[in-house]
């Protein structure tokens, strides 16, 4: 199978994860600047969600462009990362408007570690059918930031404990590092295409 139906499937997971949280942002109360003082808990948490789930679309993306064909276990660890990035919306909710309460700080940094690590697994599910010589293995290399960040999501559920706005400072670096741009799959890619068509 190609890959076109499951990044289209998956666009529309992330796409919807997108809408839902955008419909439960909370009105103003009042016409003011003020009047958003009270929400910037929420919009905050909103923008964050927003970024994690534009990292993981783009990365995705990139990931199944250096994809050869899709099998059976591929589409079962898709469906295991799309499950975690489904319930960024309920996390983040919970978290904007508990003003930064311990258990949904911690709930939300279990929810991206799980989403990293399914993520994870999806990019070995790829490398294992499509051997160590593809271009998903060559592209990701060590994978230092794949590797890294649970370990750091990891430390960021301990400090929800500790001080809940700590912890989501770490989840904000995480995404931070995230947000440069990473060019390994799409040199990779380019450079095959480049050979090809020589």
């Amino acid at each position: 199978m190609s890959t076109g139906r499951l990044e289209a499937f998956s666009d529309a997971v992330i796409a919807i994860a997108i809408t839902v949280m955008v419909l439960e942002l909370p009105k103003p109360e009042g016409t003011s600047w003020a009047a958003l003082h009270d929400d910037l808990p929420v919009l905050l948490g909103y923008v964050l969600s927003f970024v994690y789930l534009g990292i993981y679309w783009n990365n995705h993306h990139h990931m199944f462009q250096a994809t050869e064909r899709v099998s059976g276990r591929m589409l079962w660890a898709n469906l295991h990362l799309l499950f975690w990035l489904s319930l960024v919306p309920f996390t983040t909710a919970w978290l904007g408007e508990n003003a930064l309460a311990p258990a949904p700080a911690a709930t939300y940094g279990i929810v991206l570690l799980a989403a990293a690590l399914a993520y994870f697994l999806l990019e070995r599910v790829i490398i294992w059918d499509q051997g160590p010589g593809s271009l998903v293995a060559r592209a990701v290399g060590r994978d230092l930031k794949g590797k890294l960040s649970p370990l750091i999501y990891a430390v960021g559920i301990g400090l929800s404990y500790v001080t809940p706005w700590l912890s989501v400072a770490v989840y904000t670096v995480v995404a931070l590092v995230w947000l440069v741009p990473d060019r390994r799959l799409e040199r990779t890619v380019g450079h095959q295409e480049f050979l090809v068509e020589e």
